[in-house]
């Protein structure tokens, strides 16, 4: 790797908190932060903490969000009792909270701070495990996601002269606020792999969902059935994600890392390993080089597993990032496992793996029609290769 990178951190980022008992706690990223600490990943050559971050400004929020719907957020920061459950406010998923809109403010800003140190050519990679806010959509909050931090961050990169940014969401549930802001934008690629919307929350995310008129093509979705593991999801993921990187031709991109796909998160059915995981990490890495001159901004997201995964996870993602990736087999340090027991009252996972053997074969183009997921790979296929003038190689076994 070449070039330097930044870890975009402030201590303000933990006001984005639904209270307690909510599955969006800041103590994953908090935990995250202190095994990325503990790992001395921070003091790598080439790494540079960006603290403090600024939030961002209203005229960036508004760029991707309605001003009707950035008032609603404003009053329920402020009166919880007027919280407008019509615009996703006040809800389960998203409980109003003194100080709502500052701190999605705060998290928008941390994106933008990632986009920036980017787009201005000082950092070729940049890292922003408090975003992700993926569900936000242009007039309602939404899956825990009050303002959509990763849309505003592409809708900036659009204004400062890029048009070619690709999006690559591996979260469990389907990217759709990111999705349906630039729908009809051909300058945005949305690729998203998930369980499918007949399962899991927000029940969207189908293969025929392409992009509107103008963009078509432009919106990818790999819908996968529950109990996905490992190879299943590595063999979708290439079978389709370099292809329509390398035929989108991107500038730079944008990543989703929601851990909620390993087997142990509670809110969704996939069966993912952190082995599993890491390596897809490393294949959008990969791919930033191969495509992207590199460019490369990294979120995180979801993940309900507070401690023995998140932090794993997302450790490993910034590593990568910086250059720095961490062996599997590595043991967690002891500091870490200290510090989990004393404030979770539990202990620490023991290494940086699950003991799992990863294998990600180059895809040959061969699928099988009587598996289940082969067919969801031929189903994306069908649908949106012709649209990027990728050749269709759809054959049987």
């Amino acid at each position: 790797m070449t070039g330097r990178s930044a870890f975009i951190w402030d201590d303000r980022l933990r006001a984005y908190d639904f209270g307690p008992g909510h599955p969006m706690a800041p103590v994953r990223q908090q935990l995250t932060y202190r095994l990325i600490r503990d790992f001395h990943l921070l003091n790598a050559p080439g790494v540079d903490l960006v603290e403090p971050v600024e939030a961002a400004d209203v005229a960036d929020v508004l760029r991707v969000h309605s001003p009707d719907f950035v008032d609603a957020v404003k009053l329920a920061s402020v009166d919880l009792w007027n919280a407008d459950p019509h615009r996703g406010l006040g809800t389960e998923d998203v409980p109003a909270f003194p100080g709502m809109h500052d701190a999605s403010l705060h998290v928008a800003g941390g994106t933008l701070a990632a986009a920036a140190a980017v787009a201005s050519g000082s950092h070729l990679h940049a890292v922003n495990i408090s975003g992700g806010l993926h569900h936000a959509a242009r007039d309602m909050a939404s899956g825990f996601c009050v303002y959509n931090d990763i849309a505003v961050a592409i809708a900036w990169l659009l204004d400062q002269g890029f048009s070619r940014i690709a999006y690559i969401d591996v979260d469990v549930h389907h990217g759709d606020g990111v999705q349906n802001i630039f729908w009809s934008d051909p300058r945005v690629l949305t690729v998203s792999i998930h369980e499918t919307g007949r399962t899991l929350f927000p029940g969207t995310g189908f293969p025929d969902e392409v992009g509107g008129r103008g963009a078509e093509g432009t919106a990818v979705n790999v819908a996968l059935p529950p109990g996905t593991a490992d190879d299943k999801w590595l063999r979708a993921f290439e079978a389709i994600v370099p292809e329509v990187v390398a035929a989108f031709e991107p500038e730079i991109i944008v990543s989703q890392h929601g851990c909620d796909s390993h087997a142990d998160d509670p809110l969704a059915h996939f069966a993912l390993s952190i082995d599993g995981q890491r390596r897809s990490y490393e294949r959008i890495h990969e791919l930033a080089h191969e495509h992207a001159g590199g460019r490369w901004i990294s979120v995180g997201g979801g993940g309900y597993e507070w401690v023995d995964v998140v932090p794993r996870a997302w450790t490993h993602l910034a590593a990568i990032a910086f250059g720095t990736p961490i062996p599997a087999e590595t043991a967690i340090p002891v500091a870490f496992s200290e510090f989990v027991q004393q404030t979770m009252g539990r202990p620490a996972p023991g290494r940086m793996t699950d003991g799992r053997t990863v294998s990600l074969d180059p895809w040959n183009g061969r699928t099988d029609p009587s598996d289940i997921y082969d067919r969801a790979i031929n189903a994306t296929k069908r649908s949106v290769f012709a649209h990027l003038g990728i050749p269709d190689d759809l054959h049987g076994m």
